[in-house]
């Protein structure tokens, strides 16, 4: 049931913290995004790729660089937006079919590892959190009527547990649990790594982003 409720509450959560603090602008989320990225790749490395490989061995790599390059086609269609970056049109009426079905293939898959690695569940709820809050200030500044936002916000936060579900009662998806992990892991792995790259303008050495990212790593591997 958490596996359910929490990737909603995360969502919910982002829409909620935009609406009453009214961001103006990304830029202050990139500390989150880094925290996000560091916990999501440290959660995936420490406890959900050893797993996989335990049970399958070199076989599952094929399906993380699978897993990799299917993120690639995902972000061509999202624009970026699984790792902080929109870049549509916020004048546009028309509601963003291809953010939302990158959106939608994107944590559906995510979901369905969630109930055979339970720690998995916090990378994906704290990932999801500043993608949530990051959609709701381009939509809420954008000429979408409230009722595609709200279709758009509440179907993205049902993905992740429809993929819960779906695990739990397709036979396919159990059949090939390994071979769906390992494109979750190279998912992951490229999501996290894009935004710890991107989350830095400039490149620049940044204190502040390296503790972030430092104290995210220990409170991944300790859980």
């Amino acid at each position: 049931m958490t596996a359910i409720i929490l990737p909603i509450i995360s969502v919910l959560l982002g829409f909620l913290l935009v609406l009453i603090f009214k961001p103006s602008q990304q830029s202050n989320l990139k500390l989150l995004l880094a925290f996000s990225g560091a916990f999501l790749l440290s959660i995936t490395v420490f406890d959900f790729l050893p797993e996989v490989y335990q049970h399958q061995g070199k076989h599952v790599g094929l399906f993380i660089m699978i897993g990799i390059l299917l993120q690639i086609i995902l972000e061509f269609l999202s624009k970026g937006a699984e790792h902080g970056h929109l870049h549509l049109d916020k004048n546009s009426q028309v509601f963003p079919w291809l953010l939302f079905i990158s959106l939608s293939i994107h944590s559906l898959l995510e979901g369905m590892p969630i109930e055979a690695h339970h720690n998995l569940i916090y990378g994906v709820v704290i990932h999801k959190l500043p993608i949530a809050i990051i959609l709701s200030i381009f939509f809420l500044a954008s000429q979408l009527s409230k009722v595609k936002i709200a279709f758009f916000l509440i179907l993205f936060a049902l993905m992740t547990p429809l993929g819960v579900i779906l695990s739990n009662q397709l036979e396919f998806v159990q059949t090939y649990y390994t071979q769906i992990s390992g494109l979750v892991i190279g998912i992951f792995l490229h999501i996290s790594t894009i935004i710890l790259f991107e989350s830095n303008a400039g490149h620049k050495f940044n204190l502040t982003k390296l503790l972030t990212i430092v104290m995210a790593v220990i409170i991944a591997y300790i859980i």
